[in-house]
């Protein structure tokens, strides 16, 4: 299943890092090489002699050791194809969103250049912590792969969220990585994202309340699947993910975006999250508008994107074609409706009834297409955009 992988594992100070055994008999069963890394607190619960029994391997512990001339924090990097963080401490994610380097297993995950898998351990306040969640959403936007914990009794005698996923759970999902890993291998996606921004004058703009979190998160999903990505996002969208298969092109206006959308095919894959906005102002300014003077605005209607992409002739259009809808009622109606008039494949939809989705971290999705609806579950973004480039790849497939 996992043969000829090379897995770098960090072990962090958890309870739960007794399980990291465990892990490393079941990878190593399963065809893989491990190396060790662990942090101080990781070593109190998981020995170095136990680690490296298993492994048949150094365990690594310091950043200043007797081989420090082989600059472990980034040898070990480079020697591994996947870098799983077995336990994740509150402490550990938190070091890793803020770029702390003070020891060997933070400075080699500040000087990766591979994916990241994080299995979280802690208290259910710790989990449930505002602060905590928002390190954990940073965490997946910066490209980690994180596996739920379990709702159970906690070491600790308390009941809830936080007790690490089982070694089975996580060993499926490093599978599942390397499963996915290649699957878009030689493709060429486009992906939109973002809330376009209409100028009515050289201070003021009409726009939306998107972040292009999810639109970011989707790109992310493709690269890490093998394509190489056009992402065209707008100018106040969260910061593009970076990636070696990722190129950003940030654009502000809905005739930018789709101009640069047009400049960047052929595509194999086009995904339009963004959302555009339908109006711009037609008698816009190219000063400031004085408050004496009121503001008597025209509009006129904004390109549809993804109706001008998705009803390309053929060979011209994307082999598969992924719109959004983001609605506050008949959510299915709509969905098809506009699956139908777009051109497209699949149809996202989400409910954004009171303002939902825009700018969290979790959505709640439904798949529309001409054969089934299929709600899923709540989840990350990050999540999300996982399903959909399996979506896709699944569909490329057919």
């Amino acid at each position: 299943m996992l043969e000829g992988k090379r897995i770098l594992l960090v072990i962090t100070g958890s309870i739960a890092a007794y399980k990291s055994l465990e892990l490393i008999r079941l990878l190593t069963k399963a065809g893989a090489s491990v190396e060790a890394a662990l942090t101080p607190g990781g070593a109190q619960f998981a020995t170095p002699l136990s680690v490296e029994t298993l492994t048949g391997k150094k365990a690594h512990t310091e950043l200043w050791d007797d081989d420090a001339f082989e600059m472990n924090h980034i040898e070990l990097s480079r020697r591994a194809d996947l870098i799983a963080v077995v336990p994740a401490t509150a402490d550990f994610i938190a070091k890793m969103t803020r770029g702390e380097g003070d020891d060997l297993a933070s400075t080699l995950l500040l000087a990766k250049n591979k994916p990241v898998l994080l299995a979280p351990s802690m208290n259910v306040e710790m989990w449930e912590n505002p602060a905590f969640q928002r390190n954990l959403a940073q965490a997946e936007a910066d490209g980690a792969t994180v596996v739920p914990p379990q709702s159970d009794e906690l070491a600790c005698g308390e009941v809830g969220m936080g007790k690490m996923a089982e070694p089975a759970d996580i060993l499926d999902a490093i599978a599942q990585h390397f499963a996915h890993a290649n699957t878009l291998d030689g493709k060429h996606a486009i992906v939109t994202s973002g809330g376009t921004v209409e100028r009515i004058d050289s201070v003021r703009y009409i726009s939306n309340f998107s972040s292009g979190k999810q639109g970011n998160a989707i790109a992310l999903a493709l690269a890490r699947s093998g394509a190489q990505v056009t992402l065209v996002h707008s100018v106040n969208s969260e910061t593009a993910p970076a990636h070696p298969n990722l190129r950003p092109i940030k654009v502000e206006s809905a005739d930018e975006m789709l101009r640069a959308t047009r400049d960047a095919l052929p595509a194999d894959i086009f995904v339009a999250c963004a959302a555009v906005c339908d109006f711009k102002v037609a008698n816009r300014s190219d000063r400031k508008i004085k408050k004496n003077e009121g503001l008597a605005l025209e509009f006129e209607e904004n390109p549809d994107i993804v109706q001008s992409i998705g009803t390309l002739p053929e060979p011209e259009r994307p082999a598969v074609v992924v719109g959004f809808a983001a609605e506050t009622e008949n959510l299915v109606e709509n969905a098809q409706a506009k699956r139908t008039t777009k051109g497209c494949d699949l149809i996202v939809a989400n409910s954004v009834r009171d303002g939902a989705v825009f700018g969290q971290a979790e959505n709640t999705a439904t798949f529309v297409t001409a054969n089934e609806t299929r709600p899923l579950d709540t989840m990350s973004k990050a999540q999300l955009g996982r399903e959909i480039a399996t979506w896709i790849h699944a569909y490329l497939q057919d």
